[in-house]
């Protein structure tokens, strides 16, 4: 099969929490175990920093890589979801793997995928492990993908975790409250390996406490412990938060040398270093266009005080969800003074954009609707003038479409 090929039997043949939502979600690990044995475990070949969290981190993840590949290690990179090329999802010193090693895998492994029935998520969990392995990566960012405890990631045990915060998604999956959602993340911490917190929340630190109690593992809040403050390249107001999270996890990184100069140059050259895209990430100057991939109400709601601090003389959104997010919860965070483009992301779980214009219309919300991303854009372009401000948005999806 060619490089295409490949990725269509992977999407068509494989389910994929982003393309089905619940149904693709495997509440257990029998799967990723038994393919780690396939492949002579290669997740215990390198060593790891594990990245969960619901807001943050993957942001967290690319500044960890950045930070660790400016103190000239050989730095694995495994995110997810992708914008543009399946491949961003695994990367060493910020260089996507290549195409012939995903041809290869899944050919070499296809009749073990089929026999088992492994998910999209699975497979390409076991793809990153086996490419850190086989390029002996010095040590690798590892995000979660969905929870933690049940994660296909889960099978690492890192030198340090970090667990961004909490907040209200996938509660279908993960439970419908910021207690039940904290457990869930809270799997990934292990024995006697630090855990650090980027946020301290009251709902949810007695939680994480309990855990690394019971498994004699270290906390640290690292909003508490950090005095110093560091900038970073990446420009959403919220970024400071990760930054403080980062930060701590390489103070508490055993065996690496990571000095002040290389913390200052990684985190002033994520995008750069690994071709993170998509967090406030400005994409033209006037007028201002500028898109995010925040996607449930706490990262939306500080993605949006920001849209409100900028000066223009109106405001554009494209705006697109995908199904079973809370719109009641979401909408009401948007303004009523802005000119909306509605529109559906090109996916199945791609939210209808008439019954998008219906709910924002109970908020107040007024615009059209338009039958891709890519119209809607265009579209606010059109209607923009030189002083306004566009932000595109409400789901990676909607915002994959445009960068």
């Amino acid at each position: 099969m060619t490089y295409r090929q490949t990725l269509d039997w992977m999407f068509a043949q494989l389910p994929m929490y982003q393309q089905k939502g619940k149904s693709a979600f495997n509440a257990k690990l029998d799967n990723t175990l038994a393919f780690a044995a396939h492949l002579d475990h290669p997740e215990k070949k390198f060593k790891s920093i594990h990245v969960g969290g619901t807001n943050g981190k993957g942001s967290s993840s690319h500044m960890l890589a950045s930070v660790l590949q400016e103190a000239g290690y050989k730095t694995g990179l495994y995110t997810s979801p992708h914008l543009k090329d399946f491949r961003e999802r695994i990367r060493i010193d910020g260089k996507m793997v290549s195409e012939k090693f995903v041809v290869d895998f899944i050919q070499t492994n296809q009749s073990f995928f089929e026999e088992h029935r492994l998910s999209f998520f699975e497979m390409t969990v076991g793809m990153a492990f086996t490419y850190f392995a086989e390029k002996m990566v010095d040590i690798a960012i590892v995000e979660v993908g969905l929870g933690g405890r049940l994660d296909s990631t889960n099978i690492i045990v890192p030198e340090v975790a970090l667990i961004t915060n909490i907040g209200l998604d996938h509660v279908d999956l993960l439970g419908d409250t910021l207690a039940k959602i904290a457990f869930e993340k809270a799997g990934i911490i292990k024995e006697n390996i630090p855990i650090v917190i980027s946020e301290y929340q009251n709902d949810t630190a007695e939680i994480f406490e309990r855990v690394a109690n019971s498994k004699t593992a270290k906390v640290i809040y690292a909003e508490k412990s950090l005095k110093k403050k560091y900038k970073t390249s990446l420009l959403g107001n919220y970024q400071k938060k990760n930054v403080n999270g980062v930060v701590a996890v390489l103070q508490e990184l055993q065996g690496f040398e990571v000095r002040e100069e290389h913390i200052v140059d990684g985190l002033l050259n994520v995008t750069q270093n690994t071709g993170l895209m998509g967090r406030w990430q400005m994409m033209r100057i006037e007028p201002k266009v500028v898109c995010d991939t925040a996607h449930n109400s706490e990262g939306l709601a500080l993605v949006l005080q920001q849209v409100a601090q900028q000066d223009y003389d109106r405001l554009h959104i494209v705006l697109g969800f995908v199904k079973g997010k809370n719109l009641d919860a979401i909408l009401p965070l948007f303004p009523k003074n802005a000119e909306y483009y509605f529109c559906r992301p090109d996916i199945p779980r791609g939210l209808d954009v008439e019954v998008l214009q219906q709910n924002a219309k109970a908020f107040g919300l007024k615009g059209k609707c338009f039958t891709s991303v890519g119209n809607a854009y265009n579209a606010a372009l059109q209607n923009a003038d030189v002083g306004d401000f566009i932000f595109i948005g409400g789901s990676t999806f909607t915002v994959a479409e445009v960068v």
